[in-house]
């Protein structure tokens, strides 16, 4: 299946919106559509060897709008000159209208003021109450200022549907022309004993108010598509490229694949690549929302539209176009606005039958006032207030509005919220599971303790620094990599090694001059018969040495020849306890060291579970690693309940049996309460999950790693780490761009504002149309008298709407 995002055109109201996703649906090949009538906008998931782009476009088009792809028009070039041309030629014609509009229904509202009060004016002119004049300045107004909405319902009509538009015409009209019949034939009224009264004043205000509602409206509605303008404009115009030699400024259009691109500092680096030449700190705030500068030296990554800070550098163009990774970004964030939330549900079922409802209850209005009163003005103004005040906008544009503004305060805070469904899931999170390496670690494993026996003197420890550093590296190992970084900061030369040997899942081998140097595990080193593994007397006390920059610590023991010495396990038992992965080096078959590795924690990561388990949430820390180790991680940010020894199959296993102990199996099936039933810790994690099961509560897992993915995908909502595999982010629901797990904080913070205000909007769009439609129909006019005059009606109608889409536009003030 593929997925496209459309932009729709033509659309006026709900009713709108649902006809457009039933006529796509109805597309072979269509899986599935979601039409958001506030973004405008459809996400179609289809299959593209049964249909494609033109189809889908030709069947909007015989439903009476028009659609064009994102991607076509140029998502990432933003509009261009020819297409804001033509939107602002629409803005100022609305005005134009608008303007003409108002001005006529001033001069009716004062012509018609004596009719309506039943006073005799001076101030107003006697030629103003003339219904021949009044016909002549309403006519425009009904026809040109209102020929949307008759085109808009013919269109409907041919489709064999009804929506907003056919209950403006339908009201208008009846108001237009039962007043020019009265104007052509008043004796007809006369000789019923009737008074020939006029309503031109009632069509030319409602056109006026609701044309008025229409700009305010698609003025908000603006605003809510900030958040992809500032992505847009965040990446640059133009780029420097190295050609035969030469540098030359091109439009980034024109960039290809493999051009080397040279950077100076303070400027936006155009494209995605890497780099080959020179070195600078890059402020990539704008896309990750990283605070700090990143360093970037040959061979690292660098993202489209981030700044360049101190130095110049050249790389080499990795992706282009709609393949960078703000393009994808941007695409990301236009689906999700594109999407329709769960919440919407009611909503559109609502205004399906909405329109032909309403109509319904006008016939039936009009008929029980005529039958009752034989007034047939009052029948009159009831049926068109009915008809005018029934507007389903503020329940289309209840929930859109709010998803547009949500998603987007989402990207510009480094969260992509895959679509509507997981920012409204977000919210009734109750447990969350954190994978460890790479989500509460930095999954960069690093040197934090080097313990040598022997001597500080003549430099021995830098010297077996050396040995080691020239063995690991010829491997590719991530402890290996630990190794060579360590080797870096305290500044050693690497010599050759030769006759170099991994052995999967023990350690390497290699000889560095005439020395065989062999680094591994404690297993496979007394497999070897190397077992001699001592600590210093207490006479001798560890001496400390601070590594380059303050980040490495390192201890050497003097240890005399003639100084009885014991076995130091202790040592190796200390740095296990607190999770750190021991590495035993041996020279020439004898013990001469050990290496502490750690997978550090990030530093946001207390600060971000503290804030969880304040929100009311269970943390579960889920991890692959021994459980000394995972229990060693988890104290560290006071994380209770622990899965650890979980392979990747199990994860999955352990996400669906949290979710089964609240009720909800992810395959519709009960699962057994412990996850790992071949398992050496199945009784501790049985344990753990009911510590941790909380009724009625969604799951959630957060994850970065290609083993992370099944689980992201059992999950109720799945957090990917953004600094992780595309895999893992493309299984997930929302990603953190920065992999700062305080943005898991920001996500279901951000989740439950935009719910809150999705419930206030639909609370008032159900009750405006609850309480309005009986007030039209005129309920309260034989206990008070209170009749609802059409052009109040209208104005309501028209402030509904601008009501909705202003309140969801609070959001944008949304702070962590």
């Amino acid at each position: 299946m593929d997925t496209l995002t459309l932009k729709l055109k033509g659309m006026s109201c709900a009713s709108c919106a649902k006809r457009i996703e039933k006529t796509i649906l109805s597309v072979t090949g269509v899986s599935e559509c979601s039409v958001n009538f506030g973004a405008e906008q459809a996400v179609v998931k289809y299959n593209p060897r049964k249909t494609n782009l033109k189809q889908i476009q030709s069947t909007v088009e015989s439903a009476g709008y028009s659609a064009y792809s994102l991607e076509d028009e140029g998502m990432m070039t933003g509009e261009d000159d020819a297409q804001k041309a033509v939107r602002l030629a629409e803005l100022r014609n609305l005005k134009i209208k608008l303007v003409v509009a108002g001005v006529i229904s001033i001069l009716l509202v004062l012509g018609s003021l004596p009719m309506m009060i039943g006073l005799h004016l001076p101030f107003i002119p006697a030629w103003l109450h003339n219904p021949w004049l009044q016909l002549i300045l309403t006519t425009p107004v009904q026809f040109w200022c209102g020929y949307k909405f008759y085109i808009n319902s013919w269109k409907a009509l041919k489709n064999s549907s009804a929506t907003m538009d056919t209950l403006i015409v339908l009201g208008t009209s009846a108001a237009y022309f039962y007043s020019l019949f009265a104007t052509i034939f008043p004796h007809f009224f006369v000789n019923q004993g009737l008074m020939p009264e006029v309503y031109y004043e009632t069509a030319a205000v409602v056109i006026t108010l609701i044309s008025l509602g229409k700009l305010l409206e698609s003025r908000a509605r603006g605003q809510t598509s900030e958040a992809i303008r500032q992505l847009i404009g965040l990446q640059a115009r133009d780029a420097r490229v190295i050609r035969n030699g030469k540098e030359i400024d091109i439009p980034i259009q024109e960039v290809r694949i493999d051009d080397v691109i040279l950077v100076r500092p303070g400027e936006k680096i155009p494209v995605d690549g890497e780099v080959i030449e020179g070195n600078s700190t890059v402020d990539e705030s704008m896309v990750t929302g990283e605070s700090l500068p990143n360093k970037k030296v040959p061979g690292d990554e660098v993202i489209g539209a981030t700044i360049n800070k101190t130095g110049s550098f050249k790389f080499r163009a990795t992706r282009i176009g709609k393949d960078t990774f703000l393009a994808q970004i941007v695409q990301l964030v236009q689906q999700a606005q594109g999407s329709s939330a769960p919440i919407q549900r009611l909503a559109d079922q609502v205004t399906g039958w909405f329109v032909p409802a309403v109509i319904i209850i006008a016939i039936v209005t009009f008929i029980i006032w005529f039958s009752v009163t034989r007034n047939l003005s009052l029948s009159l103004i009831t049926t068109v207030g009915v008809l005018i005040i029934a507007c389903p906008c503020a329940l289309g544009l209840a929930t859109p509005t709010s998803v547009m503004v949500g998603t987007g305060k989402g990207a510009e805070n480094g969260i992509l919220i895959k679509d509507a469904t997981s920012l409204e899931m977000a919210h009734k999170i109750k447990t969350i599971v954190l994978d460890k390496t790479g989500t509460l670690t930095e999954g960069k494993p690093t040197v934090t303790d080097f313990v040598t026996v022997n001597g500080t003197a003549n430099n021995n420890e830098m010297k077996l620094l050396q040995l080691v550093a020239a063995v690991e590296r010829n491997s590719e190992h991530p402890l290996a990599e630990a190794i060579m970084n360590y080797a870096r900061s305290q500044q050693v030369n690497f010599p050759e090694a030769k006759d170099f040997q991994a052995f999967a899942g023990s350690g390497v081998q290699g000889v560095v001059g005439n020395q065989l140097v062999q680094i591994g595990t404690q297993r496979w080193l007394e497999e070897l018969s190397i077992q001699d593994l001592r600590i210093p007397s207490r006479k001798n006390e560890p001496q400390r040495h601070e590594g380059h920059e303050g980040i490495r610590v390192r201890e050497s023991f003097c240890v005399s020849s003639g100084i009885n010495t014991s076995y130091f396990q202790q040592y190796k038992a200390t740095w296990e306890a607190a999770g750190k992965t021991v590495v035993q080096i041996a020279v020439d078959g004898k013990i001469q060291g050990l290496m502490g590795i750690a997978d550090a924690l990030k530093p946001s990561s207390q600060d971000a579970v503290k804030a969880l388990q304040k929100m009311g949430l269970e943390v579960v820390m889920l991890t692959g690693d021994n459980r000394q180790t995972a229990e060693a991680i988890a104290s560290q940010v006071n994380i209770n309940n622990i899965f650890a020894e979980v392979r990747p199959d199990q994860k999955v296993a352990v996400i669906k049996s949290l979710q089964a102990e609240r009720g909800r199996g992810g395959d519709g099936e009960r699962v057994p309460t412990s996850p790992l039933p071949h398992s050496p810790t199945a009784h501790f994690c049985t344990d753990a999950i009911n510590r941790v099961s909380t009724p009625h509560s969604l799951v959630a897992m957060v994850g970065d790693g290609i083993n992370d993915a099944p689980a992201l995908a059992q999950a109720d909502v799945g957090f990917a780490i953004g600094t992780g595999t595309d895999i893992a982010i493309a299984a997930s629901d929302i990603t953190l761009i920065s992999g700062d797990l305080q943005g898991i904080v920001t996500a279901i913070k951000l989740s439950r504002a935009t719910i809150r205000n999705i419930r206030q909007n639909l609370f008032f769009a159900f009750i405006y149309n609850v309480a309005g439609i009986p007030i039209a129909a005129g309920v309260f006019y034989p206990i008070f008298g209170w009749l609802l005059n059409p052009m109040i009606a209208g104005g309501a109608m028209a402030f509904s709407s601008v009501f909705v889409v202003t309140n969801a536009l609070r959001l944008r003030n949304f702070r962590n």
